[in-house]
């Protein structure tokens, strides 16, 4: 089983093939968490990500992934955090969320914000872990009637 030590992050395009199946398994899990619901806010896409990265395992296979968007002057969102289910429990989670802050920091970004819900209780762990609070519904979610379910968070990324 991989470990957050053998994990390699690199960036990727949003229609890379590992990226396209990591986000289709992200989306259909939480499909099955929310008896089919559809995912509130709007999607992301090639044209408004900032970054994307997977992450891989010693043989280089991709088993996770997150990505950011801007949302505001400094203000970014954290998309599409997986971990594919095997890999979980390793903290390879950490390792992206790390990752994706610190790109967050050298584009001087002063705020990270997403949306969770209440079905999702270990990433709600891992980013009260990470020091993010909850916040009020921001952007496209706050007129969204798909959100009423939804968790939102924000915090600072840490200084270097």
């Amino acid at each position: 089983m991989p470990t957050a030590s053998f994990v390699r992050l690199a960036p990727a395009e949003w229609d890379d093939p590992d990226v396209r199946r990591l986000a289709d398994a992200q989306q259909a899990e939480l499909r099955a968490r929310y008896d089919g619901a559809a995912e509130p806010g709007t999607p992301p896409s090639a044209a408004d990500l900032a970054i994307v990265l997977v992450a891989r395992n010693e043989d280089g296979a991709a088993i996770g992934c997150g990505a950011l968007r801007a949302i505001a002057d400094g203000v970014g969102e954290l998309k599409r955090m997986y971990v594919v289910p095997s890999a979980r429990g390793r903290g390879i989670a950490k390792v992206v969320l790390a990752a994706l802050e610190d790109d967050a920091r050298s584009r001087g970004w002063t705020t990270l914000r997403l949306e969770s819900g209440p079905r999702q209780p270990e990433a709600i762990a891992l980013y009260t872990w990470a020091g993010y609070r909850p916040t009020e519904a921001f952007g496209a979610y706050v007129a969204d009637a798909n959100a009423g379910d939804s968790l939102f968070f924000e915090r600072a990324p840490p200084a270097p």
